[in-house]
């Protein structure tokens, strides 16, 4: 039997994420081993999340360097020395200098709340009431340099409805995010999905476009 995939997390806030990760691992659809959590804020919630699950966790200040991208480099310092084989952002609220990504490739995902290429960036839920959409609703993808533009793997998608605002759309949107990432974890800690030179594969085959959300599980 494989060895559990070792993740580690990166996250500002609550966590609830890295909480629907946790709870696929102790239903025993994740064979991962979630190795740190790190965090650019001290008081976020995730870590205390991390710490009573027995998980190491770090902090990391940026008000500490006069640059991001020094920042960003001591940060993933820090990732690196837990050894993951994957990383996930889970809620990380800060853009990472494109040097710190290089040795990431292919081994960082994120999730993201709109449906990509649309409204990258922040206050998505606004923005796709204000375009007068019909649906929203996440994606998660290889983090690139590129803020949200990395290659698309999985989304998941529902209807607005008329009298929708964006707390109704956050709320509506977060469960269907905390099925939409371990479905997507589970595939990589299963070895049947990756980034290569060609593109995203499943099972060794190119996808031509992302994986959608549908009847309790991902499907092309």
């Amino acid at each position: 039997m494989p060895a559990p995939l070792r993740i580690a997390i990166l996250a500002s806030g609550r966590g609830s994420n890295f909480a629907a990760l946790l709870a696929a691992r102790e239903r025993g659809e994740l064979p991962v081993d979630f190795v740190l959590v790190a965090s650019d804020k001290a008081d976020a919630p995730v870590l205390r999340l991390a710490q009573s699950a027995g998980v190491p966790t770090t902090v990391l200040d940026p008000r500490q360097y006069a640059e991001r991208r020094a920042y960003d480099v001591a940060l993933f310092d820090r990732i690196g020395a837990s050894k993951p084989d994957l990383l996930v952002l889970a809620g990380f609220m800060r853009i990472i200098d494109g040097d710190a990504l290089k040795p990431w490739a292919g081994r960082m995902i994120n999730i993201h709340p709109s449906l990509l290429p649309k409204y990258r960036g922040l206050h998505t839920h606004r923005r796709a009431l204000k375009a007068g959409d019909l649906e929203h609703g996440a994606s998660v993808h290889y983090v690139t340099a590129e803020l949200d533009g990395g290659p698309v793997i999985a989304q998941i998608t529902f209807p607005i409805e008329a009298d929708d605002d964006e707390n109704t759309l956050a709320a509506r949107l977060l469960p269907m995010e905390h099925q939409l990432l371990p479905a997507v974890v589970e595939l990589i800690a299963a070895g049947r999905l990756a980034l290569s030179e060609e593109g995203i594969r499943l099972d060794g085959q190119i996808l031509r476009k992302p994986l959608r959300w549908q009847d309790g599980q991902l499907a092309p």
